[in-house]
């Protein structure tokens, strides 16, 4: 009886070495393969820099001519919700079209924006507004321009700003690419307001895909005024990925959250501009 008991835990064991051989070897792999994850992110850091995250970045950019999309909105400005639907169009470096509804509700406000106006119909209230950057800088007591609002609703890099001042750093999540002034490159460099815009920014960048997760922006010398903006459920669209879900958190007098969900979007489809006032809108001051 000891003998036929001594061959039944023999043959035990040799029935589970396999399955603890395997176990072990998966464990390995994963281990290893952590380990050699952690040690690729980090090595660009120490031979290249910023340099190198920047040019990774500019690589991986949404690259377009034309943009389309549908999109929700939830707005919270001092703690009070509103909700949108709408759609945004496009065209690089160019204009900016936005159509706004309430929710499951007709057109209410219509918006273009372009390099050097702000053109606003309120259906509302009948009235609309054509000024430029100038006065919508003074209404929102900030330091903007269209470039801005190009790279924030697409999760692109500022397009003609300095990127020698950066410093790199790893967190062991993501890279950081940190700056305590930028400035507007001087060939781009127009007006008074475009020379003294100064920022301070931290972005955050994915370390497989060199997209950015998110970016902080405060100007410089309005520290009290911040800018938080996260990008994140990332797809496919064609070799390019896209940031389907945004959310921008504003530090300013009343703070202002933005909850930005994009769908259908289209890349370099033309698109129109429509932007018609009825002759009975009154003019906005």
């Amino acid at each position: 009886m000891p003998r036929r008991h001594e061959n039944s835990k023999f043959h035990k064991e040799r029935a589970y070495r396999p399955l603890v051989n395997i176990t072990l070897l998966l464990l390995s792999l994963v281990l290893f393969s952590c380990h050699t994850s952690r040690k690729t992110i980090k090595e660009p850091i120490k031979e290249y820099g910023a340099d190198y995250l920047f040019t990774k970045l500019k690589e991986n950019e949404l690259k377009f001519d034309w943009f389309s999309a549908k999109f929700n909105l939830d707005l919270v400005i001092d703690k009070k919700n509103t909700s949108f639907t709408g759609q945004i169009r496009m065209k690089k470096d160019s204009a900016i079209w936005v159509s706004l509804s309430p929710a499951l509700g007709i057109e209410m406000a219509r918006l273009i924006i372009t390099t050097d106006s702000v053109k606003f119909i309120n259906r509302i209230n009948k009235s609309y507004y054509i000024g430029d950057f100038k006065n919508v800088q003074t209404l929102l007591d900030a330091n903007i321009d269209f470039d801005i609002f190009q790279s924030i609703l697409l999760g692109n890099d500022l397009t003609y700003y300095e990127d020698g001042k950066f410093r790199a750093t790893y967190d062991s999540r993501e890279y950081h690419l940190v700056t305590a002034g930028r400035q507007k490159l001087k060939k781009y460099v127009k007006t008074r307001e475009d020379e003294e815009r100064i920022y301070i920014q931290n972005i955050f960048l994915d370390p497989q895909t060199f997209k950015i997760t998110q970016m902080r922006t405060k100007e410089l010398k309005k520290e009290n005024k911040k800018l938080d903006a996260t990008y994140s459920n990332f797809q496919a669209m064609g070799q390019q990925l896209f940031p389907y879900h945004i959310y921008y958190d504003l530090m300013a007098d009343k703070p202002v959250q933005v909850d930005l969900n994009y769908s259908k979007i289209e890349i370099d489809k033309l698109q129109e501009f429509p932007f018609k006032i009825a002759p009975n809108y009154t003019r906005m001051q």
